[in-house]
């Protein structure tokens, strides 16, 4: 029964993410007039289909994906309502809007945690462990501005950036009484993770943040533009080889993170959702053919040579692009499965 409660809350999950991606899209074809045929949740055979006006809405059989289905969107047409005859500017707002209201989704749901968090973490130290061994080089009331150059604004930046060092010594650039100092090379002990990779031991607490609601509004918005940029940095990361193709998750391991989050209540089951809606934006938007980023170089290409590249060779180019996503997803998955056993 657990297990089918689990599965139900990822169905769900997955539902509300790519509704609001799609959401996105709709609303701004629309506003622009693009005449849209089809707005569908799932992919596969129709289980329920509604026609209002020109647009027909429809469940899919698999709670995977989703699509808006616009005139012209993927073939040659004169008509009026066509994607292609809208402007520029128009056609990019349709194509970034998808990812911009999964970020949004994902900043109202950090908003809603913020709000009920009992205390919101500052960057400016307040007390060290004992022995702590960042004391020598850090004080108390200073306060942490960047970590090996990234920079820091709440209590959640800083233990990103530490984790993402792994030898122990770590770059402060820190404000200590009105002045700005660099302090190179701050030791830390470290510890061995299970997978053999160092991690550094937090020594230091930080200073609590008065809950007014211009600090609620900061913090939701540094919170969020942190999780932006820890993805765009797992990426990087990824690409250059520090993370392997291993320590990716499809959607067995996401499915089974967001059932062990739905065992701890609705407030872990809430962050989870903020992590991958904005995760979804933030992939959407990569310059990779097939996906919206890949859609907007396009449009970014025909923005400055004034003339589109022609729909065939788009169209093979994406069409290569889904290809390569679909092996991606068979690796991710089948490591998921091996996880699990």
């Amino acid at each position: 029964m657990q297990l089918v409660f689990q599965i139900v809350v990822a169905v769900i999950t997955f539902g509300l993410i790519i509704f609001i991606h799609e959401l996105g899209h709709f609303l701004v074809a629309k506003s622009v007039g693009i005449t849209v045929h089809e707005f569908a949740l799932g992919m596969g055979p129709k289980l329920w289909s509604m026609k209002r006006g020109e647009t027909t809405y429809a469940l899919r059989l698999v709670p995977i994906g989703g699509f808006v289905q616009m005139e012209g969107e993927d073939e040659e047409s004169d008509k009026a309502g066509s994607f292609g005859s809208k402007k520029i500017w128009q056609r990019i707002l349709v194509v970034v809007a998808g990812a911009l209201m999964n970020i949004l989704l994902g900043f109202l749901i950090i908003l809603g945690l913020t709000i009920s968090e009992d205390a919101l973490s500052s960057s400016t130290i307040a007390v060290f462990d004992e022995a702590a061994t960042s004391s020598s080089s850090l004080q108390v009331n200073d306060r942490i501005l960047a970590i090996n150059g990234a920079k820091v604004h709440i209590g959640n930046d800083i233990v990103f950036e530490l984790l993402r060092d792994d030898d122990g010594a770590v770059d402060f650039t820190i404000l200590r009484g009105g002045q700005r100092l660099e302090l190179p090379g701050v030791q830390f002990e470290t510890r061995k993770a299970e997978d053999g990779t160092n991690l550094i031991s937090l020594d230091f607490k930080v200073y609590a943040l008065e809950k007014s609601a211009r600090n609620v509004a900061l913090y939701s918005f540094y919170w969020t533009g942190g999780t932006v940029r820890q993805v765009w940095v797992s990426l990087f990361d990824l690409i250059t080889g520090r993370y392997g193709l291993s320590q990716l998750s499809g959607p067995v391991g996401v499915t089974t993170a967001i059932g062990q989050a739905a065992t701890m209540g609705a407030q872990s089951v809430l962050l989870l959702i903020a992590l991958i809606t904005i995760n979804v934006g933030v992939f959407n938007l990569l310059p990779v053919p097939a996906l919206d980023g890949g859609r907007l170089v396009f449009l970014l290409i025909e923005l400055i040579f004034r003339r589109p590249v022609p729909q065939k060779y788009e169209a093979y180019i994406h069409a290569a692009g889904m290809l390569l996503l679909f092996g991606l997803m068979i690796v991710v998955t089948f490591n998921d499965i091996i996880r699990l056993f």
